[in-house]
């Protein structure tokens, strides 16, 4: 069964990956965002060499969102982000091929930790 597994995230906790603490997020440290990226590294080895990685991604800030809906005319519109609405962003996803909803739930469990925030695991429709 093929599962996303998606990390969720804010403008602010790009932030404070960049060392900026705000409200919602601590100031990183540039170790901890390299022990971080280490970390989801391996997570990444680990499951291609089981075969069960499909695809794996880190995405930019929300700052860098664009947004097409269309118009009243139906005509596209574009916007920036991120948007005041929209509390939570992907952060970075894996696309796995697991045996398992418990083992895509390991992997979430696994890279919350390391991101310091929430996963959420949704299976593909068959």
């Amino acid at each position: 069964m093929k599962y996303l597994v998606m990390v969720q995230c804010t403008q602010a906790d790009y932030e404070g990956m960049r060392g900026k603490a705000n409200e919602i997020s601590p100031a990183w440290s540039q170790e901890d965002v390299q022990a971080m990226y280490a970390f989801m590294g391996a997570i990444n080895d680990d499951l291609a060499e089981t075969g069960e990685l499909v695809d794996a991604q880190g995405l930019t800030e929300p700052a860098r969102t664009r947004q097409v809906a269309l118009g009243e005319d139906g005509k596209p519109v574009i916007t920036d982000g991120p948007y005041p609405e929209a509390k939570e962003f992907i952060g970075g996803f894996w696309i796995i091929d697991a045996p398992s909803l418990d083992v895509a739930l390991e992997l979430a469990a696994e890279a919350s930790k390391a991101c310091r925030g929430k996963v959420e695991v949704r299976p593909f429709q068959t």
